[in-house]
């Protein structure tokens, strides 16, 4: 690390412009590339909503894509009333001629009147486009739209339904990272009392959030992406941005206090806090690239670009901070302090009297404190044991939306299983066989929780043929869930004779098998990530109970969070004041999504509290003192950089989507009790009940690791020793190596 920070120090205007130049190249290749390729298709081979949509495929060639709706509602008379009637034609007929449009179903023609409610108050057309909704040029949606809204007025409503016209809806994110940037800023202003120390690590953040995104956007066109992983990331890069430039920051103004010329204290903060960074960043990364291993090509995606924004993190804190601390040199301090540099000479880094009196307190109470605390994240973590994974719908959406009035609409004049209708793929090889479909379709009506059944016409000689099954209630609901596994478990295979097969397909159905896929590789998941944060911390720290201490943590941590998760959005309390409409499933997608990053984060705390604790009892030998001015020099550090996560992640709740508001509150509260009671009461009272017990690890196991150092040579003893305690098991005394672990 030393020759990576003095090179990059006296190199300075090389390496910023080299970040700029790898700025300029990256924007180039996304705007030759034509822009970012967004994908939410996903496969999922062997489940049988699969086998239904790839059957289907077989016998029909596909010549269009997504669909929307255009949702008519009258508010006196009905939507058949003539004067409605030609309106509405004309409408259809306009967009018929819209650019990617491909064909429009209208409820006036023979074969529509199903889509008109028993009422009439209500009816809807599909318009089915030629491209995949992410493929799909904005600007011919909505003209779509707008051509629909023409018709509104005092006896016409009008709204859009469909993922094709949610499209339109999705939030802009610029206002949540600024809303994160300006908290980041006040904070670190409280913290460090110079505007240049604010500055630096905002620029750090930015200049990784840039490079991140466009790289993410080049990704896109390698492999499938969802557009959700740009917010994710931008989650994450926000956050561990400016916390891991934070950190840099905070040990290089030490060494300029202590003094040190700019130069040197750059060389001592990256050979301390920069190896911590490098370390805490390849936990992170590891945690979310363990979601490739589910094998979901979504998940996949989202896992690759948050390793990517984490890696920008780290790549700037290791060469540009360097470079800007020679720009900026010893005004990283506020004149202030300066001035009593210059009046009073070097000083050692001033420890907070109330985290020193409130380490001193945790010591003398371990066992209550520890106690009161496992209460705590123990009773937060009992609405996880109800969870119930699933898909929103747009039913969730903000009620001043379109979608979500489309829904309305729908539901109150079809019933709420119109949103979500089943679809049941059959292969029908003999006459035979299309008997026992039709036999089939009789008794699925007489199912409880069915609406309505069905059956599409189709050619006598077809070989593949469908029935549409309305379900009674939602598509997030767990009454369809049930009513989805009913008719696999016992009403059809009761039917399957004569060479006919029946297949459960449609979206609900997708997003159920996906729920199920998921749950079932997710003990796999959290073994993995688990025991690979283990090893990497026994590798920083010699020890094991350290990482495993550090897994029931973070476990605890994510547990408190996902059970917020589920009392807000599945319970209901409180999911519509955050605007993401009523209580409904958690998101398939988030349990894995959510725990990397909470493990990697809550690694990094772990991290940086440890590995000063490790420094301690490197110089003294005392476990005691160690973990007492451990916590105190870095208890108000890891506070602040706590606060800028939590305002980071929850700018990002109130944006209007609802996988993203349960993402940013679960990670939000989960880094508020991880900060305020894991890493303040119950990391170091175990620490301080285990004592020696902390650094023990066994001589064969000892030899067989690497050797690798987070503190840096900065952390050695005077002599060059370095001192592994004598633990009960260890009865030939301490065990001395230098400091290459030799």
């Amino acid at each position: 690390m030393s020759g990576i920070a003095r090179w990059c120090f006296r190199h300075r205007f090389i390496v910023v412009g080299g970040w700029l130049l790898l700025l300029a190249i990256l924007a180039g290749g996304v705007t030759a590339a034509g822009g970012a390729a967004f994908s939410e298709e996903y496969s999922l081979p062997g489940t049988e909503s699969t086998r239904a949509g790839e059957l289907l495929a077989s016998q029909s060639e596909r010549t269009s894509g997504d669909s929307g709706t255009i949702v008519l509602h009258a508010t006196s008379g009905r939507v058949t009333d003539p004067a409605v009637r030609a309106d509405v034609d004309k409408m259809l007929a306009r967009v018929a001629e819209v650019p990617e449009v491909g064909a429009v179903a209208s409820p006036f023609a023979p074969e529509g009147a199903a889509q008109i409610s028993e009422d009439g108050a209500t009816a809807y057309a599909t318009v089915t486009f030629t491209e995949e909704r992410q493929s799909l040029d904005t600007e011919n949606i909505q003209q779509v739209m707008d051509l629909g809204s023409e018709l509104r007025g005092d006896t016409l409503r009008v709204e859009f339904g469909g993922s094709v016209m949610g499209e339109l809806e999705k939030p802009s994110t610029s206002s949540s990272e600024l809303i994160g940037l300006l908290a980041a800023a006040i904070v670190m202003l409280f913290a460090f009392g110079s505007f240049v120390a604010m500055a630096i690590p905002l620029i750090a953040a930015v200049l990784a959030l840039g490079g991140a995104i466009l790289s993410i956007d080049l990704l896109t066109h390698a492999m499938s992406v969802p557009g959700t992983a740009p917010i994710i990331a931008a989650f994450i890069g926000l956050g561990v941005g400016t916390d891991y430039a934070l950190f840099v920051v905070a040990r290089y103004r030490n060494g300029i206090r202590a003094g040190l010329g700019p130069e040197d204290a750059t060389v001592a903060a990256m050979n301390t806090s920069g190896r911590a960074v490098i370390f805490a960043g390849g936990t992170v990364a590891v945690a979310m690239l363990g979601l490739l291993m589910l094998g979901f090509s979504i998940l996949s995606g989202i896992g690759l670009s948050a390793a990517i924004m984490v890696a920008f993190a780290v790549a700037v804190a290791v060469t540009l901070l360097p470079a800007l601390f020679a720009l900026f040199g010893t005004r990283v301090l506020s004149r202030r302090q300066r001035a009593r540099l210059r009046n009073e000479g070097p000083m050692e880094a001033q420890v907070s009297k109330g985290w020193e009196r409130w380490a001193g307190y945790v010591q003398k109470r371990p066992v209550p404190l520890t106690i009161t605390a496992t209460v705590l994240m123990v009773a937060l973590t009992i609405p996880f044991f109800s969870m119930r994974l699933g898909s929103s719908d747009a039913g969730n959406n903000p009620e001043d939306t379109t979608t979500r009035q489309a829904y309305d609409l729908l539901a109150d004049g079809f019933g709420p299983g119109h949103n979500g209708p089943l679809l049941l793929v059959a292969e029908v090889p003999s006459p035979q066989a299309a008997t026992a479909l039709t036999q089939l379709g009789q008794e699925i009506e007489t199912v409880p929780g069915v609406a309505s059944v069905q059956a599409p016409p189709a050619t006598p000689d077809a070989t593949v043929r469908t029935l549409r099954v309305i379900p009674t209630e939602s598509p997030q609901s767990e009454q369809t869930s049930d009513l989805i596994d009913t008719l696999r478990d016992r009403v059809i295979p009761d039917h399957e004779e004569d060479g006919l097969t029946v297949h459960v397909g449609g979206q609900t159905a997708v997003h159920k098998d996906f729920a199920s896929e998921l749950s079932g590789k997710m003990p796999l998941f959290v073994t993995i990530i688990v025991v690979l944060g283990c090893l990497l911390l026994m590798l920083a720290f010699r020890s094991i109970l350290i990482p495993l201490t550090a897994a029931v943590m973070n476990l605890l941590s994510a547990g408190a969070g996902f059970g917020i998760v589920v009392a807000v959005f599945q319970w209901g309390w409180g999911s519509s004041a955050l605007g993401a409409g009523p209580a409904g499933p958690v998101e398939s997608f988030l349990p894995p999504m959510m725990l990397a990053v909470l493990f990697g984060l809550s690694m990094d705390y772990e991290v940086f509290l440890v590995s000063r604790i490790h420094e301690e009892w490197l110089h003294t030998g005392d476990n005691n003192l160690a973990v007492r001015r451990g916590q105190a020099a870095t208890g108000q550090l890891i506070n602040a950089v706590a606060i800028i996560m939590i305002c980071v992640f929850t700018a990002f709740v109130f944006m209007g989507m609802r996988i993203i508001a349960e993402f940013g509150l679960g990670v939000a509260v989960a880094i508020l009790l991880d900060a305020l009671v894991v890493r303040t009461i119950l990391v170091p009272a175990a620490m301080q009940l285990f004592g020696k017990w902390n650094w023990y690890l066994p001589r064969w196991l000892d030899r067989i690791l690497p050797h690798v150092s987070v503190e840096g040579p900065a952390a050695a003893p005077a002599g060059g020793e370095r001192v592994h305690a004598r633990t009960p098991a260890d009865d030939q005394g301490p065990v001395l190596t230098d400091r290459r672990g030799t």
